[in-house]
C-alpha cells in the first residue's frame, strides 16, 4: 500500500473545542475563527488571496487520528436512519482522516487568515488552502444523491430575552457563543439523544448540554419550534466551593455567573 506523508502548513485557533461543537456544515454556522499559517507559507504564498471572498480548507481530523473507519455509516439526517456507504458520505471517520470546508475569508493579518462560518475545532492542522472560484466550484442543480430524499424538517429556533443575557455574558467572559451553538445543534433533530447532548421531558421541556452548561428550552413537536429558555450551570453548590478540583479550568466563571444571574 502507497503512503505519502504531508507538512501542517499551519494551525486552527477557534473558541470550538469538543467535537460536539462542530457543525455538520460550516455553512450553518457563523462562528469565526483564525488559520495562523507557519513562518515560511506568509508572505508571497498568500499575497494574492485577500481578493477572494471564499477559501477551501483542507485539514486533518485531529481527533479522529486513531479512530476506525467503517464501509457504511448512517449520516445525522439520513432518511429513515439508514447507512450509507463512506464515500458517498461527509463523515469524519474515514480511511485517511482528512477534510475540507469551505469558509469565508474575512481579512488577512500578516500570516493569520481570519474566517467565519467554519465546523473546525481549535487546533486543527491545516495541508493545504485553495481559493474557492464560483464558476468552477458551484454546481446547484447537480444531483446529490440520497441527499436528495432527504425530508427531515428544519426546526425553528427562538430564543427569551434572559437567555440572551445570558449568553452574552459568557461570551464577554470567554465561553462558547452560546446562541451559534444552538443554531448548529438544533436546527435539525435536535431531540435525538443519539446525536445530540440533550434530555427531554414529556411537558415539552428540554436541555442541551454544553461544555459544563445546560441549555433550557421548550419545544413542540407539532410545529417544530423550540424556544431557548435559560441557561443554567451544571455543576453542583459543592462543586463550586473555593478550593475545589476545576478539571476544565471554568469554576471561576461559572461563580462569577452564579452571582450575576442566580438569586
Amino acid at each position: 500500500m502507497e503512503t505519502y506523508t504531508f507538512n501542517v502548513i499551519g494551525k486552527v485557533r477557534c473558541g470550538e473545542q469538543y467535537k460536539f461543537e462542530a457543525p455538520r456544515q460550516g455553512v450553518f454556522s457563523s462562528a469565526s475563527a483564525v488559520i495562523e499559517l507557519d513562518s515560511c507559507y506568509g508572505g508571497d504564498a498568500i499575497a494574492d488571496l485577500a481578493g477572494f471572498e471564499r477559501i477551501w480548507v483542507v485539514f486533518v481530523f485531529h481527533r479522529n487520528i486513531d479512530a476506525k473507519w467503517k464501509a457504511r455509516v448512517q449520516p445525522p439526517c439520513a432518511p429513515e436512519k439508514r447507512k450509507y456507504s463512506i464515500f458517498a458520505t461527509r463523515s469524519p471517520y474515514r480511511p485517511n482522516p482528512v477534510g475540507m470546508s469551505c469558509v469565508k475569508l474575512e481579512r488577512i493579518d500578516g500570516r493569520k487568515l481570519y474566517i467565519s462560518g467554519h465546523d473546525l475545532l481549535d487546533g486543527t492542522p491545516v495541508l493545504d488552502i485553495k481559493p474557492y472560484i464560483p464558476c468552477a466550484d458551484a454546481f446547484p442543480e447537480a444531483a446529490a444523491g440520497w441527499r436528495d430524499e432527504l425530508v427531515v424538517p428544519e426546526w425553528t429556533l427562538s430564543y427569551a430575552e434572559k437567555f440572551l443575557q445570558q449568553a452574552e455574558f459568557l461570551r464577554m467572559n470567554g465561553a462558547p457563543d452560546m446562541v451559534n451553538f444552538c443554531d448548529v445543534q438544533l436546527v435539525r433533530d435536535p431531540l435525538d439523544r443519539k446525536r445530540h447532548r440533550v434530555a427531554v421531558e414529556a411537558d415539552g421541556r428540554g436541555y442541551i448540554g454544553c461544555r459544563t452548561w445546560r441549555l433550557h428550552f421548550r419545544f413542540n413537536v407539532e410545529t417544530h419550534c423550540i424556544c431557548m429558555v435559560e441557561i443554567r450551570s451544571n455543576y453542583r453548590d459543592d462543586e463550586l466551593i473555593s478550593g475545589c478540583a476545576d478539571q476544565y479550568g471554568d469554576k471561576e466563571l461559572h461563580r462569577k455567573y452564579r452571582e450575576v444571574f442566580v438569586p
